[in-house]
């Protein structure tokens, strides 16, 4: 079925018409200064493709979530725990709403992690499920940097992942990447290559109008017009929009952003005595405590979920109970948490993914196996991935000394913990030391200029002396544990076995 949305008027004084079904097989990239109307773009856009097509908006400002009013978008607050948002990413897909994802008041490092876990549980969606999906990305430079900033890389890596499956896999499963940024030369060349289709805003520096004329397959010369484009004024092309670059003013919009640009306003009349009411305090001033703007509270998970889930059942149909899960010991659930671990581990390609994408696969595997009670929370499921990792036997568990070691290890990062554990187990049970390839291996990389590089940081927070016996082979001494490794071959190749199973 083709659809054609207005999106406003064209230079030649025509409908700009936009092709949904062709969108949803091209993908779209806005790009503009701020202040350019990109925003009001996405509202146009969105607002016409309601009816035809379901939304999800990733949305940093809290500016999208209007459209619940008017269009029925469901709004998901972004400050949840990652078990929540997968589980929400999921039932949006099944039942087919629209969804306005809110990071509003979040930390950056916060919004790409909350932005990468709930696009990659949507891409992890049952093939079931997979229907057309429009995804719009607010922001995109934040979500996919062209290079690293001053957020951790794991979260990097969680955010950049998740936009580039949207944007380069997300079309056979279903997901129609449009990604808006103020800057191109911020915005990854991976993740932007992919659009077939563009809009162009006002630009003023000379790197991101030399992308977009690249983009659209302009000369530098011609790249000049961008300057001049008036706020709300876009250069359009792609086999959505049209076959060669036309000027494009956006029509109106039906709601409105909760923040607006600022406007000018008289000042008021200064009073006569302006200094002392400036440099005098207040006398309460003093005693008045010190209120901060909290951080919006979230809907309870329990609400958004019971509304994507609610049934429909027919006239007369009886809705049957669900059985209750059959009561287990801590111990025994204990047990079945520690055999999916093994299960996850058991696979050669596990090391070298990501840990969100492993708690992602967890957390498929809990529901499969029908583990009662709520899921371990991702930092949780990390501490025991690391421990797993290690490879360390439950005699050794169960000693004080693998306690202190658990300890020690607090004093590292979390995507370091996995390796120095694996390095402490050794000196504990008195193995040989681990090859540079098994602590690659073990922090997820073929890289064995790495894995010596991480000893060199532990050596340097003091946590372990790294020397060499008579015959140059490696030995790791732990002085807090008062153990070390027994000498071992830093060259030696990893079998690709785990670590308990390369260690014995």
């Amino acid at each position: 079925m083709k659809v054609g949305i207005d999106m406003g008027t064209t230079s030649e004084g025509t409908s700009a018409s936009l092709d949904i079904e062709e969108l949803l097989a091209t993908r779209l990239l806005v790009q503009g200064n701020s202040g350019s109307g990109k925003s009001h773009l996405l509202r146009r856009l969105l607002e016409q493709s309601a009816p035809w097509v379901q939304q999800c908006i990733i949305d940093p400002e809290g500016d999208f979530v209007t459209l619940a009013d008017k269009f029925g978008h469901v709004v998901v607050e972004g400050e949840r725990t990652d078990a929540e948002l997968i589980g929400i990413a999921t039932r949006i897909r099944q039942h087919r709403v629209s969804c306005v994802l809110s990071l509003e008041g979040l930390d950056i490092e916060q919004q790409m992690r909350s932005a990468g876990v709930f696009l990659n549980a949507m891409f992890d969606a049952d093939r079931e499920y997979w229907y057309p999906v429009l995804v719009v990305v607010d922001e995109a430079q934040m979500f996919a940097p062209s290079v690293g900033g001053d957020v951790s890389e794991e979260a990097r890596k969680v955010s950049l992942g998740a936009m580039t499956n949207l944007m380069c896999r997300g079309r056979k499963r279903g997901l129609a990447g449009v990604i808006a940024t103020q800057r191109l030369a911020k915005l990854a060349k991976n993740v932007a290559a992919e659009a077939s289709n563009f809009l162009m805003g006002r630009t003023f520096l000379d790197i991101d109008m030399q992308r977009a004329a690249d983009l659209l397959g302009m000369d530098r010369r011609t790249a000049e017009m961008f300057r001049d484009l008036k706020r709300g004024s876009f250069v359009a092309l792609g086999p959505a929009l049209s076959r060669r670059p036309l000027k494009v003013t956006i029509g109106s919009v039906e709601t409105s952003a909760r923040s607006t640009s600022p406007k000018l306003m008289p000042l008021p009349e200064a009073p006569q005595d302006v200094e002392d009411l400036i440099f005098t305090p207040d006398p309460e001033e003093l005693s008045r405590p010190v209120v901060r703007r909290p951080a919006p509270q979230p809907r309870p998970a329990s609400d958004i979920l019971a509304e994507l889930s609610r049934p429909r059942p027919e006239a007369g149909a009886l809705v049957e109970a669900k059985p209750a899960q059959p009561e287990i010991s801590a111990e025994e659930r204990e047990a079945m948490l520690d055999g999916l671990f093994a299960e996850i581990l058991a696979n050669p390609e596990a090391a070298l993914r990501p840990d969100a994408e492993l708690y992602q696969d967890f957390l498929v595997r809990c529901r499969i196996r029908r583990v009662p009670g709520s899921a371990p929370s991702l930092s949780v499921f990390r501490r025991k991935m690391a421990v797993a990792r290690s490879g360390v036997d439950a005699e050794t568990a169960a000693t004080e000394t693998w306690a202190s070691a658990l300890r020690l290890a607090d004093r590292v990062t979390e995507d370091l913990q996995g390796v120095f554990l694996m390095m402490a187990q050794a000196a504990v049970r008195g193995l040989p030391c681990p090859s540079d390839t098994m602590i690659a291996r073990a922090y997820g990389t073929h890289s064995a200029r790495r894995a010596r590089r991480l000893l060199g940081y532990f050596e340097e927070q003091g946590l372990i002396v790294v020397h060499a016996d008579f015959s140059g082979k490696r030995i790791v001494a732990f002085p807090d544990l008062g153990a070390e490794t027994a000498p071992g071959d830093a060259n030696a190749q990893d079998t690709g076995m785990s670590g308990r199973a390369a260690a014995e």
